[in-house]
């Protein structure tokens, strides 16, 4: 009985591993043997400039070999001026190998320029600065401006939505009802708008072989299903530790919006870097009104926990609250020193993820509070004037 038991389960992997080995033999006669029979047409280079920083009298260009094939940068211009260059390690460069391009250059700030590199074959490719602006070196005084723009944006807006707390507390159970749908509305429009942000930034800089719009989607997925596997976990275990439901709920949220808010203070460092102080205002005040309904989010599940002493909610206020905005501290500092475009594509994304699973989260909550078919007056009203609300105040950004 046990050898035959025994042949059972080799027949078992023996059955998996079979098919397995046929597609490894597959891809390696792909890639060896069978590589000329497959080689049909030209391969097309491409190479991508994914940062232009202005230093004194020099352009520096980041540039990454994103094409299929090696190539070797040849010749650099500013504006259709070809001009001396030293290439940093080599001018050679193996599929997505980067080197830093430094070009001496008598550049004034505020001015326009197209950056040129023309590669072995001849062929060119270009990137155009609207604005020339100082490129910034790390130093404590701009660690400190922002930090302070990132509280700013992120810790004191949620902070100040966390106040509706005690409002939320008082009223009736379908108003509640009422409020995490509205939670659910906001959640759901910030959820969408990482994924546009993510989808605007791997069209404008990412290059095409890194398949913006699918790495954002396959991203998204993994971050769900990861965070929702955690977050059920959290929430199975809360009743067995000193965690309640409604903080472990709370918890989730503030997870999801603080990576939110990450992608979001990537944003505004990367427009300080530039120089572009307009634009980096407007995001800065758009996001501070933007983020204040973020704290209306997290003091909706959080106000069901009567138990906390006021002392203790207090200082889970304050923990969530962190949790949620400090993140885009973080952000700013990233964005501001070493932006790149691939990893704020992967940072939205996973934030969206996040924000998708809390949605499946409190919607389940609000059915375990009674209201099944979640097709009440409060919960449909909630999610639309949540996202109307978001929208609203989305404008300034």
């Amino acid at each position: 009985m046990e050898v035959s038991q025994k042949s059972s389960n080799g027949k078992m992997i023996a059955s998996g591993v079979i098919p397995f080995a046929f597609v490894v033999v597959l891809v390696v006669y792909v890639f060896g043997p069978g590589a000329d029979i497959l080689d049909m047409g030209v391969p097309l280079p491409e190479i991508t400039m994914e940062n232009v920083d202005f230093v004194d009298s020099e352009i520096q260009v980041t540039v990454r070999n994103t094409g299929p094939v090696s190539v070797e940068i040849m010749m650099a211009d500013i504006n259709d001026r070809i001009q001396p260059a030293a290439v940093e390690p080599d001018r050679l460069l193996d599929r997505y190998e980067t080197a830093i391009v430094r070009i001496p250059f008598e550049w004034n700030e505020a001015e326009p320029y197209i950056v040129g590199l023309t590669i072995e074959d001849g062929t060119r490719f270009e990137k155009e600065v609207e604005a020339a602006a100082p490129a910034l070196e790390p130093s404590m005084e701009l660690f400190g401006l922002f930090a302070i723009i990132g509280t700013y944006v992120g810790i004191i807006p949620v902070m100040i939505g966390l106040l509706w707390l005690p409002f939320i507390r008082r009223i009736s159970k379908s108003k509640y009802h009422f409020f995490l749908a509205l939670t659910v509305g906001l959640l759901l429009f910030l959820g969408i708008d990482a994924v546009e942000e993510a989808l605007e930034v791997s069209d404008e800089s990412l290059a095409g072989s890194f398949n913006g719009v699918l790495l954002t989607v396959t991203v998204t997925a993994l971050s769900f299903l990861g965070l929702y596997y955690a977050g059920q976990k959290l929430i199975d275990n809360a009743s067995s530790s000193r965690l309640a439901k409604p903080v472990a709920i709370a918890l989730m949220i503030s997870i999801g919006i603080g990576l939110h808010n990450f992608g979001e203070g990537l944003m505004i460092g990367a427009a300080v870097g530039i120089g572009s102080i307009a634009f980096s205002t407007y995001l800065i005040v758009g996001f501070a009104l933007h983020n204040t309904t973020e704290g209306i989010a997290i003091a909706g599940p959080l106000s069901k926990d009567t138990t906390l002493s006021k002392k203790s909610l207090i200082a889970k206020l304050i923990g969530l609250g962190l949790i949620a905005g400090s993140p885009a501290i973080f952000g700013a500092w990233v964005g501001g020193f070493s932006y790149s475009p691939f990893s704020s594509v992967i940072f939205l994304a996973i934030g969206a993820g996040a924000i998708f699973q809390v949605i499946i989260v409190i919607l389940r909550m609000i059915r375990a509070e009674g209201d099944k078919n979640l097709s009440s007056a409060s919960v449909v009203s909630g999610v639309a004037i949540g996202m109307l609300v978001m929208y609203l105040t989305s404008i300034l950004v």
